[in-house]
């Protein structure tokens, strides 16, 4: 017991009960924070809120009638919130596998020649984006790094190809067939291209942004990867994550992104 009176009475587990709550309420409101979803879970808090007042006030009509709104909340805001919970699963789940892998590799230290491998690969899907860019030949790349996204390769042409230059500048040029839709790199390989993504229907997308952006959005809507577009239009390279569009970029920040998303 860490306070007591004859009023109230506090416990170390009321404290952290309190900040537990806290915390968790802080990273839903990050998540849903800019989305339209955000709007709706206020609204939900309301309505539990003066759901709590009228019982407290004894009001039996106003009661009863919100009272059947709440005992279906958790089923209404699960149906809501459907891609918002599913996303937030994804990145729970990726996330613990991360720091399993993390902590794998402390013991099984990846080869020096594995290392360069690995930084060639990056080096080449750089120069590529960025040649895309200057020759403004619109693309759209998903980094899934070890994830598997059987249904959306599935959609288009399964490659597992070796990540080169020339071979996404041949993919994207308006000539090839495949040009046409995202590529999908997998486990440092070009794992399929032309392949369909989901389009999301966030309004908060500016609606000067084509396809390409909204189909970005709508992959890391859904799963938790990372996205790069390059617009057609303007030649500029855009990045979108967690349901986010980040457009813009300056050569500093988009190295870094890259760097800090491929693998």
């Amino acid at each position: 017991m860490l306070f007591d009176t004859a009023f109230l009475s506090i416990r170390f587990w009321d404290i952290a009960d309190i900040l537990i709550v806290g915390y968790l309420m802080f990273q839903i409101y990050k998540l849903l924070k800019g989305s339209v979803a955000f709007n709706i879970f206020v609204g939900v808090i309301l309505l539990y809120a003066f759901s709590w007042l009228v019982r407290a006030l004894k009001m039996e009509l106003l009661s009863l009638i919100l009272g059947q709104f709440v005992s279906v909340g958790v089923i209404v805001v699960a149906i809501v919130f459907q891609p918002e919970i599913r996303r937030f699963l994804l990145v729970l789940g990726n996330s613990t596998l991360k720091s399993r892998l993390n902590f794998l590799h402390r013991f099984t230290k990846t080869s020096e020649l594995q290392t360069v491998a690995v930084d060639s690969e990056l080096e080449s899907l750089k120069a590529a984006i960025l040649t895309l860019s200057s020759q403004r030949t619109g693309a759209l790349i998903v980094l899934a790094n070890n994830l598997s996204l059987t249904q959306f390769s599935n959609s288009g042409v399964v490659l597992d190809a070796v990540l080169t230059k020339a071979l996404l500048l041949s993919i994207f040029n308006k000539e090839s067939p495949l040009h046409d839709g995202a590529v999908i790199i997998t486990d440092n390989k070009i794992h399929a291209a032309s392949c369909i993504l989901p389009v999301s229907d966030n309004p908060e997308i500016p609606q000067d942004m084509g396809l390409r952006h909204r189909a970005a959005v709508g992959i890391t809507e859904s799963v938790n990867v990372t996205a790069i577009i390059v617009s057609e239009e303007t030649g500029k390279i855009a990045f979108a994550n967690r349901g986010r569009l980040h457009i813009g970029l300056s050569n500093e920040l988009f190295d870094s992104l890259l760097r800090e998303h491929y693998n």
